[in-house]
């Protein structure tokens, strides 16, 4: 049978040789395809610029079809829709602008964010119910004032010694 190639546009195989791709590569389905897979990755700006420039398919505009489809040289967008998509540039636009003109953050800001935060949290007395995983299932243990936990005699099964501690997220899993 010999090599196949595939045509990740087309979505075919055929025999490979010199001929059939230079032959598949140069056909019009093939161009086509690939035409309208590169079309998907366009900013909004240039289809924006090329709808602009076309003018209204007239069947489309009576019809709401076109046998031509995405490959059809004329403009298939309402005035409507482009309106929006020139908003939408416009939005995309001052979005740029406002990313180039935000302030930089110095070097290291967020590592000495969360340096203070870990220490404020280590230092601080915790206020929040802990948990423990026991038996496959996740229990709450509430602080003491004396700074002991309450609520840990429910079991003492040997499979559950040590217990797994939990985050604080481990009260809503209690059941």
């Amino acid at each position: 049978m010999g090599k196949r190639y595939f045509c990740d546009y087309c979505d075919r195989s055929f025999q490979d040789n010199l001929h059939n791709r230079k032959k598949h590569l140069n056909g019009l389905q093939h161009l086509k395809a690939k035409k309208v897979w590169y079309d998907m990755f366009r900013d909004a700006a240039a289809i924006l610029l090329d709808e602009q420039n076309k003018r209204p398919c007239r069947k489309f505009l009576l019809t709401g079809q076109c046998d031509f489809g995405s490959n059809c040289r004329f403009s298939h967008m309402s005035e409507r829709d482009l309106q929006e998509l020139s908003i939408q540039v416009e939005e995309e636009r001052r979005a740029r602008e406002w990313l180039l003109d935000a302030p930089e953050l110095p070097e290291g800001h967020l590592e000495d964010w969360l340096e203070k935060r870990a220490k404020r949290l280590s230092s601080a007395p915790s206020s929040r119910p802990h948990g423990i995983l026991c038996c496959g299932r996740a229990y709450v243990l509430n602080q003491s004032p004396t700074g002991g936990h309450e609520g840990y005699s429910h079991c003492l099964a040997a499979q559950c010694l040590p217990a797994t501690p939990l985050f604080p997220w481990a009260q809503f899993l209690e059941g």
